[in-house]
């Protein structure tokens, strides 16, 4: 009895996972643009700022994805008189960042959003600081929302229902995406208010999982040959320093908060796998007469899983960031993400073709910045008495 697929000689089925993060979007955009010169995708999911690079890719036609990718960014990086260079504002880097992402708080960012009237809070305040009318419009001159339906690449993003508290993906393979979903998945409140879809009212799916990986990787589950490769571009890191200030506190409780424990669901993944392959091993330890068992056949259905890689490639804060960085929309920030994203693309393009090809039934993950320190390792048993942790 055979528990894996027979074959990973064929070209790998791509899906690219987007994580949200707002202004730091424009890291995932840089790193599509490298990755486009490479492979060709099949699927692409999103969470909030990652939906709408999603649609973005997905909504236009292979040889101007990055060209609509860069319209958009550009759109919405704020205007300013002067665009200093990295060089000439060093020494004050942080506080510029800090003044560029208040300027934008105050008057809105062009082709996404802009402060409600203050007619608007009489006579008692809205659900929502901004107004995403410009982001609506926006979408609907970048984006071909035909294509994005009837084209051949897979399309999904996440979001929560307000009022039932459900998470839910809206998927061009199971309905009609329209500019609505893609803003649903990104309404973050208080600063977005949530975007009606049929009956029913929805906010940034971050507010649960920050990443689509779970989704994706769940309905990946194919059990033919063909190998499966999921480039995941996160925005935030797990993983960092032990905060000095409290403005330090505030960036690293957001990277924590947003980082949807990727790591976690990739081990999960993985952990998938091998239980599935015992399973197998286990089956094919029976008797021949009781292998084809209708118990048997029901305990392996679903459990042959394709050889999996899932190259991680991670937003890494540089020393001047602050905890304004997810909405800080300055020109030059826009411009050091988008380059970050390449290169950190292009490395995790060349470990990947480093690598050797994966094994049938195996889970892998590879990451060209891979950080050893680990997080606290589970005691190893020392006597009888203490069996368990509590």
């Amino acid at each position: 009895m055979s528990h894996h697929p027979a074959s990973v000689t064929a070209a790998p089925m791509t899906a690219l996972v987007l994580q949200g993060g707002g202004a730091l979007g424009a890291y995932q955009a840089g790193a599509y643009e490298a990755l486009a010169q490479r492979t060709d995708l099949e699927w692409v999911a999103g969470i909030s700022i990652g939906a709408i690079n999603a649609a973005l890719i997905a909504g236009s036609p292979a040889g101007r994805r990055v060209e609509r990718l860069r319209a958009f960014w550009e759109q919405v990086s704020l205007a300013l008189p002067v665009r200093p260079s990295h060089e000439a504002i060093a020494p004050v880097r942080g506080w510029w960042d800090n003044a560029m992402a208040l300027w934008g708080a105050t008057v809105g960012v062009p082709g996404f959003f802009r402060p409600r009237p203050w007619l608007a809070w009489v006579p008692r305040p809205p659900a929502s600081l901004y107004d995403t009318a410009p982001l609506h419009k926006t979408l609907l001159e970048l984006v071909d929302f035909d294509l994005l339906n009837d084209g051949p690449m897979r399309f999904s993003v996440g979001a929560v229902d307000v009022e039932s508290g459900n998470f839910t993906y809206f998927d061009n393979r199971c309905e009609r995406i329209g500019p609505e979903h893609v803003m649903a998945s990104g309404a973050l409140p208080p600063g977005f208010g949530a975007v009606q879809i049929g009956e029913r009212w929805y906010w940034d799916g971050g507010l649960v999982s920050n990443t689509p990986l779970a989704y994706v990787m769940e309905h990946l589950r194919d059990p033919t040959a063909r190998p499966v490769t999921v480039f995941q571009i996160d925005l935030f890191s797990a993983r960092g320093t032990l905060p000095e200030t409290l403005a330090d506190a505030a960036e690293r409780e957001k990277d924590i908060r947003y980082s949807s424990r990727t790591r976690l669901v990739s081990d999960h993944v993985r952990e998938r796998h091998h239980l599935h392959q015992r399973l197998h091993r286990l089956a094919a330890m029976l008797p021949k007469a009781q292998q084809g068992d209708a118990a048997v056949r029901e305990l392996l259905k679903d459990t042959v899983d394709a050889a999996t890689t899932l190259v991680h490639v991670i937003h890494r804060r540089q020393s001047y960031e602050t905890q304004t960085k997810d909405y800080e929309f300055s020109h030059l920030s826009m411009s050091e993400h988008w380059q970050a994203g390449t290169t950190d693309m292009q490395a995790s393009l060349e470990l990947l073709a480093q690598s050797r090809a994966p094994q049938p039934g195996e889970f892998r993950v590879l990451d060209h910045r891979s950080d050893p320190s680990a997080a606290r390792a589970v005691p190893a048993r020392r006597n009888k008495e203490k069996q368990s942790c509590t």
